[in-house]
């Protein structure tokens, strides 16, 4: 037994150390001292690399970022020095790409459900295309049919994905006929389908699946003007397990994107897959106690914070300590647990450390997308300080 956990750990290092490659422990010690805990840190080479890494493995498909990712101006800035367009939500996001200074050339409307003001804001900024999953959306668009375009939003749903994102939106693709006979009738255009087969899925048989389907359905539907497909996001990355490398999950994606008409837009909606790794946490340690076999350690951050992904995303990020690394010191079984008055906010409850003192420095990796988005200020903790570094800064 004690060799099976001698073994895990051995694995759990190696990736931890695998996202924290080329990073200097000594320089993120010395962030943390100079700025204080908790201190979120975004690198702009991770960023672009990330972006162009994707970008060469679907050299077909025109990137539209997903803001709620990490909804940061020196992210959206970037990616839009790098040609990439950007998927709207809602009205802040819109205010957001307007203090950033970016225009809805390249900006599309992804939300199935808006209120009219919500219409309004995104055509007054200047987004003509817009998703919708039902006819109740459909007639919202009856004020503005000569404004706007409509993409209908189909319900591929994915067990197999971490987040099931077809479980609250789209619908099945035997209602899109219905669907675009309704909004023709009315004068309304639609323009294209899209789609999300969820999020963090770990192949792209869905996403093939998916395209194969509405290829099937636009040709058999010559009435309708396709213009635009929609194939959403859910390209994974490493968490605390391998996934596949982005070159061959998208390769099987290429080959049925293939089938659809040259004169096709194709469109993708990447978040996690830009924004995750390209973030770092650095967290400090506040307390600490015996409570039975296991050390408990009390660090400034936690699952109401930046690692609040654990709750809302079905995520588990590395975390490891920065004061340790070259020291061959024993582990003990260690809990890691945030600063608030809540039980719920533990990070890890079998982890194992070796002995940490207070103000050990700590850092979670792989933290980019869907962390600082949705932190919050339980207990009036400040959301963290964001930092935005180029890796030469880091390493």
């Amino acid at each position: 037994m004690s060799a099976v956990l001698d073994l895990k750990s051995h694995l759990a290092e190696q990736i931890n150390n695998d996202h924290l490659a080329g990073y200097s422990r000594q320089k993120l010690r010395a962030l943390a001292a100079q700025h204080g805990a908790p201190l979120f840190i975004i690198d702009e080479d991770r960023i672009e690399g990330q972006y162009k890494a994707l970008s060469r493995a679907l050299p077909a498909v025109k990137m539209r970022y997903a803001i709620k990712a990490l909804p940061d101006p020196y992210v959206l800035r970037k990616l839009r020095a790098l040609g990439s367009g950007f998927d709207v939500a809602t009205t802040g996001e819109i205010d957001l790409l307007k203090r950033c200074d970016i225009d809805a050339s390249q900006a599309i409307h992804t939300h199935p459900i808006k209120k009219d003001a919500e219409i309004k804001a995104a055509l007054d900024f200047g987004i003509q295309l817009f998703v919708v999953d039902n006819v109740a959306e459909i007639d919202k668009f009856l004020p503005y049919k000569d404004q706007a375009q409509l993409m209908i939003r189909v319900n591929f749903r994915n067990q197999d994905a971490v987040v099931d994102l077809s479980r609250k939106f789209g619908c099945l693709l035997t209602r899109v006929p219905d669907l675009v006979a309704h909004a023709q009738a009315q004068g309304i255009e639609v323009v294209g389908l899209s789609f999300h087969v969820g999020s963090q899925v770990p192949s792209p048989s869905a996403h093939v699946s998916a395209i194969e389907m509405s290829a099937d359905l636009m040709a058999n539907m010559p009435q309708v003007n396709w213009r635009v497909l929609d194939i959403g996001g859910g390209f994974p990355i490493e968490y605390v397990g391998p996934t596949m490398a982005i070159e061959d999950f998208c390769a099987p994606i290429n080959e049925a994107l293939s089938l659809l008409p040259p004169e096709i837009d194709l469109l993708a909606e990447p978040g996690r897959f830009v924004a995750g790794p390209s973030a770092i946490h650095l967290m400090s340690v506040v307390g600490k106690a015996q409570r039975g076999a296991r050390t408990w350690y009390y660090l400034d951050d936690g699952v109401y914070g930046v690692l609040s992904g654990q709750i809302y995303d079905h995520a588990k990020y590395p975390v490891m300590t920065l004061n340790h690394h070259d020291v061959d010191v024993p582990l003990m079984p260690s809990v890691l647990a945030g600063p608030t008055c809540d039980s719920i906010d533990v990070i890890d409850e079998d982890i194992e450390l070796p002995e940490l003192q207070i103000g050990d420095v700590m850092v979670a990796t792989q933290v980019g997308a869907y962390t600082m988005a949705s932190a919050t200020e339980f207990n009036l903790y400040h959301r963290p300080q964001s930092l935005w570094l180029k890796a030469a800064d880091l390493s």
